[in-house]
């Protein structure tokens, strides 16, 4: 019996008929398409996008070269490298991220003992010429500087959800 309505259906078509179906519930449905340059979709406070180096109140740079960041990269994208201070403490003198190789994976930002490293909000970023890819220190440092009350917000934020 099963045999004789299997044939049936395939004579019928049914299965082309239950595509056809669905797609007429769907083609009415209200479109949820972003018209992406004019509208904007919500970002989660969470999102990860272009890094930023973060400074104290004082205005000195957070990072205490600990080369965790460098250590914990699956992509091996950072590049740190470190000088000792008059006064004994360690500031990095190169600080280099290859946004080509980040995967943007949050590892460094979880790693950073003192909250230096962070991913932005940023998603729109671009470049022109070979070597843009990779942001020294000073641009880091830039990028932190001009997003850091976003930033200040995100970190207040996510420390209310824990």
């Amino acid at each position: 019996m099963k045999s004789v309505v299997n044939y049936f259906r395939s004579l019928m078509l049914w299965e082309l008929l239950m595509g056809l179906k669905l797609t007429g519930r769907y083609f009415f449905a209200r479109k949820i398409t972003v018209q992406y340059p004019e509208e904007k979709t919500p970002q989660s406070p969470r999102f990860r996008g272009l890094h930023a180096l973060r400074r104290y109140p004082n205005g000195e740079e957070r990072c205490i070269a600990c080369k965790l960041c460098e250590a914990v990269c699956p992509a091996l994208a950072i590049t740190i490298e470190s000088e000792q201070r008059a006064d004994g403490t360690r500031r990095t003198t190169r600080y280099d991220i290859d946004l080509f190789k980040c995967i943007y994976c949050g590892f460094c930002e979880e790693s950073c003992p003192v909250d230096s490293i962070v991913e932005t909000r940023i998603f729109e970023y671009h470049f022109e010429k070979r070597g843009d890819n990779i942001i020294n220190k000073q641009q880091l440092l830039a990028i932190g500087d001009q997003h850091e009350q976003q930033i200040a917000a995100d970190r207040a934020q996510d420390a209310a959800f824990r």
